[in-house]
């Protein structure tokens, strides 16, 4: 039962990626096909807003100088994933797979974009339309689906770890009590 169990659990972690990409790179192709570059488009005036930019660095636009250190270090973690759940991920929770989907399907998704969204073979630029513009002294990035997806996977990856490190010390104190009597 373990095995099976392990084998759908690594069919889902692929699945939510596989997903994740399609949302995010639809998405990207829903902005690019009907919007120009700097245009905005109200959503929720003075809240939320779509705005078409391009960024040539790392989510948030970071790392713009330095993206090849950049892609390479992505690709490296994508394929350090996608090994790990492949082959050292048996004692993993549905939860820490579909973390490490999102995280995933995240990276893929820029990734298509740096390697194909350019003049020439990767030197691609990444779209983003996500613009939160509520708090502009606060936040004042414009990112998109996969950031979004990546940052949401780490967040749950963060929870999914809690929650089993909680449930060892539960456990090691339930044995503990059990071998007192």
């Amino acid at each position: 039962m373990q095995k099976n169990t392990r084998i759908i659990n690594i069919i889902l972690c692929f699945a939510v990626a596989l997903a994740v990409t399609l949302v995010d790179q639809v998405t990207k192709l829903l902005v690019v096909s009907n919007m120009d570059i700097g245009d905005s488009i109200d959503v929720i005036k003075g809240v939320f807003r779509i705005t078409y930019i391009t960024n040539s660095g790392s989510a948030f636009g970071m790392l713009s100088g330095a993206r090849w250190v950049f892609m390479i270090l992505s690709t490296i973690g994508i394929l350090a994933i996608c090994v790990y759940v492949a082959f050292f991920s048996a004692s993993l929770n549905k939860l820490t797979f579909v973390s490490f989907g999102m995280v995933v399907g995240g990276g893929v998704g820029n990734m298509i974009d740096r390697i194909f969204n350019g003049e020439t073979l990767f030197n691609g630029v990444v779209v983003d339309f996500i613009d939160f513009c509520a708090f502009p002294g606060l936040w004042s990035w414009i990112f998109n689906a996969a950031d979004s997806f990546v940052c949401i996977g780490v967040a749950l990856l963060a929870i999914s770890i809690i929650k089993d490190e909680i449930k060892n010390i539960r456990q090691k104190n339930s044995n503990k009590e059990e071998s007192k009597e």
